[in-house]
């Protein structure tokens, strides 16, 4: 990056890399000195475009416009100046400039989207020698007018596509361009120059006007004339080929080429589906490949839209299946829950299990059941416990990633003054807390941990025993923070909450930590720091209300829903005889994946609880013995 002023930008208007030249309108004046440049390679940088401007005049500010999700370059960029002086020289000396070998095109930026699509003075010209580039074809049409923008389509690898576009200051000048250069040689081919007309306007006509007919599935003795003969019945026709390779032989299709409309469309629906020789035909309208590509692309995406629609909320997916369950087993380990349609165990091509599969359900209810019921299970004869959830496309997961780490980075915040660093702001310990701000290195917690760890080296430790989601035992689970009275004097450094002393005081000596050092929040409330937390702003919603909903917590971000959940679960476990293990089968639970309609029921259901609880106390038990036996 050249400096950093070239990754500033001023709110410059949005536009089509493409669109942007055929589809201007009227020109107005141009107060501001703000530049498009276009037909720029995917690697050009911000950096590059400033060494090549800054040699004209001082550059304001300079962005290249890029996906919101891949952060791909779309291919163009604004530049804008300090002064308008500069910028006309810039469009004059530097349009058609090599950038990294592409030759870039300059043109006023246009905010105002209805001058861009007006149409107006924007001519088209087709049939273009590979020689004509931007420059020859700049050079052609300046004579007539003003010209705005100049452009000729460009493909991938930045080669003619035999067509291109001139936008004139006004109309006059493109009547004149039209009557001038139409039919005349450029290079060495006869070019057609018109007026530019939208693409929906010229699919429609062409929907109403085409004369060219497809013909497909014809039997290899079908002749020309016998094609000619047999279309002819419907209407003058002007041409009629079969097609054949070079050995002269049939490739099963043909075109037939009307003289009017009403007489190919007539044909169509008289010789369409009906036998010729000894095979039945296919007659429709002809259609060039990339219209062909476009139908079946937009086919395509259809039956993946009702694809998704159809096994939305009914199709689970299953993971940590080992190598002794099979489809039969996984259907009879599922079919409690209700009636299933399919089931599908991935294999890779030794027809050895991938270790995931799916089962697809009737109804959403039965399928969210067998989540709540075998998300965590483990199966008899079985060691890893079963990860079930709904499945989500491959789109939908793509962008519930993205949106995470978008989110992530609206989390950096600006460090306390003087100290020029960046720190993050992590969400808050509970409802109504204000976000803690850790300083540069320090990893956000989001919750008060109590180290609940077992001796180094002692059964159950991490590394001992490695079991997914479920059965897997945290070592250091959340305590939700207690908030001191307001006008109580802050905690002492290194005092610890007393709910995270009571949980885990005794595991905390068990691993020569103290009780203090286990409860001290990190990046927390620090009484010898001045004892409130940096940052501010507590989430909308204070107070969480004794009855979760779904519309409560719809107002938080996944990660706080998770936060005040969690602090709800741990009171509760904590109030059960087995309150030592509240930090580890709290953990669990938020561990597990089930979904927050599930973990507000834990809440509200003292005999669900107990229940999960029995089961999570289980598995550590288990844990505990398997680690022994190690």
């Amino acid at each position: 990056m050249a400096s950093a002023q070239t990754t500033q930008a001023t709110p410059a208007a949005a536009a089509t890399p493409a669109a942007a030249a055929p589809q201007g309108g009227a020109p107005k004046p141009h107060p501001s000195a703000s530049l498009y440049v276009g037909e720029l390679n995917s690697d050009v940088t911000e950096g590059v475009i400033f060494e090549l401007f800054n040699q004209v005049g001082p550059v304001a500010s300079i962005r290249v416009c890029r996906d919101t999700l891949t952060r791909r370059s779309l291919g163009y960029a604004y530049v804008n100046f300090h002064s308008v002086v500069d910028a006309e020289r810039a469009l004059d000396t530097l349009n058609n400039t090599p950038i990294k070998g592409r030759p870039c095109r300059i043109m006023w930026s246009q905010r105002d989207p209805s001058v861009r699509k007006s149409g107006v003075g924007n001519i088209f010209i087709k049939n273009l020698d590979p020689s004509i580039g931007h420059k020859e074809l700049h050079d052609t049409f300046s004579t007539f007018g003003n010209i705005l923008s100049c452009k000729v389509a460009l493909d991938d690898k930045g080669e003619s596509r035999g067509y291109g576009f001139v936008h004139f200051e006004t109309a006059e000048s493109a009547e004149t361009a039209i009557q001038m250069v139409n039919d005349m040689m450029l290079g060495s081919k006869k070019v057609f120059v018109g007026h530019f007309r939208p693409k929906r306007e010229r699919e429609q006509e062409k929907e109403t006007s085409w004369t060219n007919v497809y013909v497909k599935y014809l039997d290899t003795e079908v002749s020309d004339a016998a094609l000619k003969e047999l279309f002819a019945k419907h209407g003058s026709v002007s041409s009629c080929v079969v097609m054949r390779d070079e050995k002269g032989a049939s490739k099963g299709f043909g075109f037939v080429n009307f003289d009017r409309h009403e007489d190919a469309l007539k044909a169509v629906d008289a010789i369409n589906g009906t036998t010729v020789g000894n095979k039945k035909v296919w007659a429709g309208r002809a259609q060039k490949k990339t219209e062909r590509e476009a139908e079946l692309r937009k086919k395509f995406e259809q039956i993946k839209l009702d694809r998704m629609t159809k096994y939305q909320g009914i199709n689970l997916y299953i993971k940590n299946l080992e190598d002794e369950v099979n489809e039969e087993r996984l259907r009879k380990e599922f079919s409690p829950f209700g009636e299933i349609k399919s089931v599908k165990i991935m294999s890779d091509e030794k027809a050895v299990s991938r270790g995931f599969g799916f089962v697809c359900y009737t109804t959403p209810e039965e399928a969210q059941r067998a989540v709540t019921e075998m998300n965590g299970r483990i199966l008899t004869g079985c060691t890893k416990p079963l990860y079930v959830a709904l499945h989500e496309p491959k789109e939908m997961r793509r962008h519930k990633l993205a949106a995470r780490h978008a989110g992530a980075g609206r989390g950096l915040a600006q460090g306390p003054k003087g100290q020029g660093q960046r720190g993050i702001a992590a969400p808050p310990m509970y409802a109504g807390a204000p976000p803690v701000y850790y300083p540069p290195g320090a990893a956000p917690q989001g919750f008060v941990y109590p180290q609940q760890m077992l001796p180094r080296g002692a059964p159950g430790q991490r590394g001992a025993w490695q079991q997914p989601p479920y059965a897997q035992v945290p070592q250091n689970y959340l305590v939700p923070l207690q908030q001191p009275p307001r006008g109580a004097a802050p905690a002492a450094a290194g005092a610890a909450p007393a709910a995270a002393g009571a949980a885990g005081g005794a595991d905390a000596g068990a691993g020569g930590r103290g009780g203090a050092q286990g409860g001290q929040p990190r990046g927390g409330a620090q009484g010898g720091r001045g004892g409130r937390p940096q940052g501010g702003g507590a989430p909308r919603g204070g107070p969480a209300p004794a009855d979760l909903t779904i519309q409560y917590l719809a107002q938080f971000t996944a990660e706080q829903q998770k936060m005040i959940l969690g602090e709800r679960i741990y009171r509760l476990v904590e109030k059960t005889p087995h309150a030592a293990l509240a930090g580890k089968i709290t953990g669990m639970f938020l561990d597990s994946g089930w979904p927050v309609e599930e973990l507000i029921s834990l809440t509200q259901s003292e005999d669900k609880l107990k229940g999960k609880i029995e089961d999570a106390v289980q598995v550590l038990q288990r844990a505990t013995t398997a680690g022994a036996a190690q």
